[in-house]
């Protein structure tokens, strides 16, 4: 789901910076967009993003157009970015806005409005903006994943709940991250509210934080050098065997092991999850409009839709996409995590980060 960058782990498959995809280019070799009659449309992004060459090659195949992509740091940083260039956007299309800051992108008009074509084979939940300004491209959940070495060869059962993680038997055994630097620090936070209500998440978090719970600054950090149970992890000498991570991270110690495992070394507590999703939108002033509504077409087509598990480790959106073998072997599918809505968000999220990093960082 970056949203945080949504998901770190996809910096293994995708490169950084600015990349040209499919044989991008414009007509005057440039790479730039020019105006309503360019045949390449820029896509800003995290740095998350990543697609297949083949499928990009599908896309130009059948619309004519080429895609050019700009990598923008994580979700919030890309998101910033654009939000100062408003009006005059870096690109055509913005991918990588998740409910946790979809407010900001609207508050401050960054997309116009567009219905994509296949709307309505789109899962009806993720459709949370009625002005169809952004269409939904995909789901994720962030949860407490677990060293499952750890737990065996202590004869301990994991965690399943925000409930269990209070237990002393899990005393200093979490790493999370910030709620006010890190999309899934945020989405841990915000399952927590879900979870224990606005009236009680203070008091978790409490507990949670005297039950000896690490924060540390970013995924990356958590998930590669304080979680025991990932290859990072193991290298670094890790000690922490709970980390906030997807309930997709399992599938990818698998895909990237050497020689792949038969069975995950890491596993997911789906009490602990927050549903995700991600949003993509044609920028206001966009030079290549038609190019750009083309691409969010594209993008909730089965094609595009079922090429992302194994590139983005997201679920897809689109109701008769299929997943991977891999992904649903070593996955955990959690069927109704809770979740608080983009308006809720919208009005309490710096007020929720501020008392959190009041109760818990000091």
């Amino acid at each position: 789901m970056n949203t945080t960058t949504k998901y770190a782990a996809t910096a293994l498959a995708a490169a950084l910076g600015v990349t040209v995809l499919a044989g991008c280019g414009s007509e005057d070799g440039s790479g730039a967009s020019k105006g309503s009659g360019s045949k390449t449309v820029t896509l800003v992004s995290h740095d998350s993003f990543n697609v297949s060459d083949d499928v990009l090659k599908a896309f130009t195949k059948e619309t004519g157009y080429k895609v050019k992509t700009l990598k923008s740091g994580d979700a919030g940083a890309a998101l910033n970015q654009e939000i100062l260039t408003k009006g005059s956007p870096r690109g055509d299309v913005f991918f990588g806005v998740d409910n946790t800051l979809l407010s900001r992108a609207l508050d401050n008009g960054l997309f116009t409005a567009y219905e994509a074509k296949g709307l309505d084979r789109v899962a009806p939940d993720t459709q949370t903006d009625e002005k169809h300004r952004v269409t939904p491209v995909d789901t994720g959940d962030i949860c407490v994943n677990y060293d499952k070495k750890f737990f065996a060869d202590k004869k301990l059962a994991p965690p399943k709940t925000f409930a269990d993680l209070l237990k002393p038997a899990y005393k200093n055994l979490l790493v999370t991250e910030n709620a006010g630097s890190s999309s899934p620090g945020l989405g841990f936070l915000l399952g927590t509210i879900a979870a224990e209500g606005e009236d009680g998440y203070e008091a978790y978090w409490k507990k949670l934080k005297a039950n000896g719970v690490k924060v540390v600054d970013g995924w990356e950090q958590a998930y590669n050098e304080e979680f025991s149970g990932s290859a990072g992890g193991k290298k670094a000498k890790a000690d922490r065997p709970l980390v906030v991570s997807y309930a997709s991270s399992p599938p990818v110690e698998v895909l990237y092991a050497d020689p792949q495992p038969k069975e995950a070394p890491t596993g997911v507590a789906t009490g602990t999850c927050f549903r995700q999703t991600e949003y993509a939108g044609l920028l206001t002033g966009a030079k290549n409009e038609a190019g750009g509504k083309a691409l969010l077409d594209f993008m909730i087509s089965k094609t595009f839709q079922e090429d992302m598990p194994l590139n983005m480790f997201v679920n897809p959106v689109v109701k008769d996409a299929e997943l991977p073998e891999l992904f649903t072997k070593h996955g955990e599918k959690v069927d109704t995590p809770p979740t608080v809505t983009p308006e809720k968000i919208a009005a309490n999220r710096e007020q929720w980060i501020q008392s959190w990093q009041s109760l818990v960082l000091k």
